[in-house]
């Protein structure tokens, strides 16, 4: 059996209060909120039916089932927080495991506790890919518990909520670059930096990135416009005081959302953050399907033609916009003709 949650909770503890200043009792130096995080990994073995049988003729369970924690296992804080926990198991004991052996391969339990109590909804995605991590530990022959899985479960909080807000704190105005490139999928490349910082910014791209909103045939068609169009991906370079970038774009409705980004910085939330990203992607949809709406209708109709005009002057990111309605109207005549109209009044419109 692997460390309890009150053995990983009562761990945590000391070690906020050893990095915390002052003398004063332990019960008077409370933590920020948001710095609370908690893990713990159980690990049980499973027996067949016919094993337990065998051990026991009254019908009661054998003493080789596993036992249930104890409540005193779950010490948790005063307020509530938010719990993810997923099943793994070992995939090469699983390969070996024959149909005669009475021994069930291991399986593992993960649970991580923090945060606010529907914060962490916002992140299964980054926590499903970091229980992956895990995963390969246990799978791996080196899978020590000291050496390799204690540390992985300890920075969880680290590594899959906190990316976002470190990124808002790296780049501050130049952030809206950022999202600019997340939004029309230009390929970003990372000079001089320290490893966690590049897996940063590169989490945060994803994050900010429309892809599983928009089809995926044209998520990929538009990467590939992009590339071929820019020639160059944007560089970012951690090399000096401030970081750098090169090729970088932006528009008016990053700008905005930057600036969402760097008022929401005042908290320290780093769940703030993450459904930021959340509402930019919604209102970067809805903008889109408004687009092509109006382009359906402007096919056969010239005051539509007039609204597409107003729209793409107004929602901030038009040039972004129409390059996806462009992908993904490629196949349509009538709709190419419209939007070769609209490219024009948006070149125009750049040079005025």
């Amino acid at each position: 059996m692997l460390p309890s949650l009150q053995e990983s909770v009562d761990g945590d503890e000391r070690e906020l209060e050893s990095s915390e200043e002052g003398g004063g009792p332990a019960e008077e130096r409370r933590p920020e909120r948001f710095s609370n995080s908690y893990y713990c990994l159980y690990g049980y073995q499973g027996y067949s039916s016919s094993e337990q049988a065998a051990d026991s003729d009254d019908g009661s369970p054998s003493s080789a089932t596993p036992e249930t924690p104890s409540a005193e296992d779950f010490s948790i804080p005063e307020f509530r927080v938010g719990c993810y926990y997923c099943l793994l198991q070992q995939e090469k004991l699983l390969e070996t495991a024959t149909v005669e052996s009475n021994i069930s391969p291991p399986e593992y339990v993960t649970c991580f506790l923090g945060g606010s109590e529907k914060g962490l909804e916002l992140f299964r995605l980054e926590l499903d890919m970091y229980v992956q991590g895990l995963k390969t530990n246990l799978d791996s022959e080196k899978s020590n518990l000291e050496t390799y899985i204690k540390p992985y479960l300890r920075s969880w909080f680290e590594d899959s909520v906190c990316p976002i807000q470190r990124v808002v704190q790296l780049f501050q105005e130049k952030l809206a670059f950022l999202l600019h490139a997340a939004l029309s999928y230009t390929p970003v490349e990372v000079k001089n930096s320290d490893e966690r910082t590049k897996k940063d910014i590169h989490r945060f791209l994803s994050a900010a990135s429309l892809q599983g909103l928009i089809q995926e045939g044209t998520m990929t068609s538009l990467c590939i416009a992009m590339t071929e169009e820019q020639h160059k991906s944007v560089v970012i370079d951690c090399g000096g005081p401030q970081p750098q970038f090169h090729n970088a774009g932006s528009n008016k409705f990053c700008d905005d959302w930057m600036q969402a980004f760097l008022n929401g910085a005042e908290g320290g939330n780093p769940f703030l953050f993450r459904q930021i990203v959340e509402n930019f992607k919604l209102k970067a949809i809805q903008d889109t399907n408004n687009l092509k709406r109006f382009i359906r209708q402007a096919e056969m109709n010239h005051y539509a033609l007039f609204k597409c005009f107003v729209f793409l002057k107004n929602c901030g990111s038009g040039d972004v916009l129409l390059k996806i309605v462009k992908v993904e109207q490629a196949e349509m005549p009538e709709a190419k003709n419209v939007i070769t109209v609209l490219e024009e009044f948006m070149r125009e419109t750049a040079v005025a």
